[in-house]
């Protein structure tokens, strides 16, 4: 798709806004219906809603990632991961600001209708996540800058996406929800430490202090084991404590794939990382689809 893409172009666009990383805003929003669905709440409407509006706040903060590790000296010539828009000259810096701008103006305009259903909580998970969007690598602190990346993952696409849905959906936040976001933010998660894994050479020299950068590349991969042990624990331990039916368990058919990609991302550098992104991404998917079909039974 980069190599057809004209500057300007639908397909540049497309390419900005990263569709592969979309699984991160859907499996949230999947797993907290689920809870909702569990706790006799289920809302087809806020739930569609909460879906929209978190893709589209994942497609502003990618516009914003895009120009801002740009004007950061992040991504540059040597940049070993997927082609950028900003850094290939296949979208202006000012387009991608006003991407940016849209994107995240469409999704406070569905924040209404969420607003309405569920009061000012919503407001206030609404704003910090755009707000957290821009932050993560803009503004006077990038929180991806300073190592905070990780966190920012594990707490907007893990428990504020997965509790808030759940939440717009019934009016409170279920156990369940608190539980089930553990998971999903530690897959998510998972996806920006391979990305870091392979970025840490030229995110040194860009100033980006990221986890695999302060601690090293043993740090970084000990980190993505860690997040594969925590999600595959949690569903064991619903059934065990009595939260959740057996059905729960169905995402460890998945563990093997989860035993493979740790191996892999164990012994895998630089450029070579690349398909385990995507291979980390598909994971979440089919995880979340599997754990939202488990808690929902």
């Amino acid at each position: 798709m980069t190599a057809a893409a004209r500057p300007g172009s639908a397909r540049a666009w497309l390419l900005a806004a990263r569709p592969a990383t979309l699984t991160a805003a859907v499996v949230p929003v999947a797993v907290g219906t689920a809870c909702a669905a569990a706790a006799g709440g289920q809302r087809w409407a806020p739930a569609l809603a909460a879906l929209a509006g978190a893709m589209l706040i994942q497609i502003g903060t990618n516009f914003a990632n895009d120009v801002f590790d740009h004007e950061k000296g992040a991504d540059t010539a040597e940049r070993i991961g997927p082609v950028r828009a900003a850094q290939s000259g296949l979208l202006s810096p000012r387009a991608l600001y006003a991407g940016m701008a849209l994107a995240f103006a469409t999704a406070m305009l569905i924040g209404v209708y969420l607003v309405w259903i569920g009061g000012w909580p919503i407001v206030a998970i609404g704003l910090a996540s755009i707000t957290a969007g821009i932050a993560y690598t803009g503004g006077p602190y990038p929180l991806g800058y300073h190592g905070l990346g990780d966190l920012f993952v594990l707490g907007f696409f893990g428990f504020v996406a997965v509790c808030g849905t759940a939440y717009v959906q019934v009016g409170a936040v279920p156990a369940l929800a608190w539980w089930a976001a553990v998971p999903v933010g530690a897959l998510a998660t998972g996806i920006l430490v391979v990305n870091n894994l392979r970025d840490r050479d030229t995110d040194v020299h860009a100033g980006k202090r990221t986890i695999a950068v302060r601690l090293g590349a043993g740090a970084a991969r000990a980190e993505y084991a860690a997040l594969m042990v925590a999600a595959y624990a949690v569903p064991p331990a619903l059934v065990a404590l009595g939260i959740a039916g057996p059905w729960a368990l169905a995402p460890l058919v998945t563990a093997p794939i989860a035993i493979a990609l740790t191996r892999g991302v164990a012994h895998t550098d630089g450029a070579a990382l690349n398909p385990y992104l995507g291979h980390t991404a598909k994971l979440l998917l089919g995880f979340g689809l599997l754990l939202s079909d488990g808690l929902a039974a």
